[in-house]
């Protein structure tokens, strides 16, 4: 009687630390082409990554949280905020049934920035700030005062108060937050480019645009010395810079900077991209300002339409836009397209920021003016 066939051996399951190796190579890859602008490629890794743990570790596990957290950074750097918002959420999940350690504080304090910097990009700002204080305790529970997760946490802070026009806690947090890693690093990291960028950008929304640049100045040179001269993080300091020297008058240098984002911007992620969209708003502002109407209003136009596709009909930054392009229709006489712009920004802000900010004042006093001096919004 023949033996029946023997049946194949089941493939063993890697062992833990193999499944955990091999998800964190894929999140570093991801990571890898995420900073070279590739996000195909890096949604791909990340997505492959977490499918990894859920198949060999179980979807609870923390290393879940680590992809979660990747995917998250990808989806925002796609100006996507609610997949941000739906991974950011699932690792705060993940994470709160996890056991404690340093590595899963730090997690946590990680899922909370991303669930912060998610309500930020989203115009939600009172939300943010309330989220990164709920980070910042997390940090200086787990780490202490000085460590650079809490300056993570400062820095995220101090952009809500940035955005709800409270520019003198919001200077402190950032000048706290850069002691933290000078002492760390020392004064040359390029992860100090970030708050100076942002603190420039602080010192320009309060109309001290002469303040800020040198410290936009510094970040360009500090991750331009990291990063090298095409890279899209250097981009972003450059039209930050651009900004402040517009607001000074130095429209020459300042074009000149927005013209090279926009180019590593394009390049890095295609022409639908927030990034695009901001500077090229700033830009058309600044052709508005030299009498180019024309041009500004193709530019400004341009950047709605890119706007109003990835942040949604009722975002702050997207109200910026249509104000300023409500401003260029009054001065080419367009009264009714002006207003109809106008009105439909005085809305989006009313809806988003709280009472009494500068920019509804402004905003205000563009629509009740119609067809009188009214002013572009910074």
């Amino acid at each position: 009687m023949s033996a029946s066939p023997a049946s194949a051996p089941r493939a063993a399951r890697p062992a833990r630390g193999q499944a955990a190796a091999g998800a964190r190579a894929l999140r570093d890859r991801a990571l890898r082409h995420l900073s070279m602008g590739m996000l195909g490629e890096a949604r791909s890794d990340a997505g492959e990554a977490l499918a990894l743990v859920a198949r060999e570790l179980g979807p609870a596990d923390p290393e879940a949280a680590g992809a979660l957290l990747v995917l998250w950074r990808i989806a925002a750097a796609s100006g996507d905020p609610p997949a941000a918002e739906a991974h950011a959420r699932r690792a705060v999940l993940v994470l709160a049934r996890a056991r404690r350690g340093g590595e899963i504080k730090r997690l946590r304090v990680h899922a909370w920035l991303a669930l912060a910097a998610t309500a930020r990009l989203q115009g939600r700002y009172a939300d943010a700030a309330a989220r990164a204080r709920r980070a910042l305790r997390l940090a200086e529970a787990a780490f202490g005062a000085r460590d650079v997760e809490v300056a993570a946490c400062l820095n995220e802070l101090a952009m809500s108060c940035k955005y709800r026009a409270r520019f003198a806690e919001g200077a402190r947090l950032y000048r706290r937050a850069i002691r933290v890693l000078e002492r760390v690093h020392g004064p040359d990291h390029p992860d100090l480019a970030p708050l100076l960028h942002n603190l420039g950008g602080l010192e320009h929304a309060r109309g001290r645009a002469a303040r800020g640049e040198p410290f936009a100045r510094r970040s360009v040179a500090l991750r331009e010395a990291a990063l090298g001269p095409e890279h899209p993080l250097v981009a972003e300091d450059a039209a930050a810079l651009a900004a402040i020297l517009d607001a000074q008058g130095k429209r020459g240098e300042a074009a000149a900077l927005y013209r090279r984002a926009l180019a590593i911007f394009e390049r890095a992620y295609g022409p639908a991209h927030h990034e695009v969209a901001f500077t090229t708003s700033n830009l058309a502002a600044l052709l508005y300002a030299e009498g180019e109407l024309d041009a500004a209003a193709r530019l400004f136009r341009k950047a709605i339409g890119t706007m109003e596709g990835f942040l949604g009909p009722t975002h702050p930054d997207l109200a910026m836009a249509l104000n300023n392009l409500g401003v260029l229709r009054l001065r080419q006489g367009k009264r009714a397209a002006a207003r109809r712009l106008l009105e439909r920004a005085l809305s989006i802000y009313e809806a988003t920021l709280g009472p009494g900010h500068p920019t509804i004042a402004a905003c205000r006093e563009n629509l009740a003016e119609a067809g009188h001096a009214a002013s572009i919004v910074a």
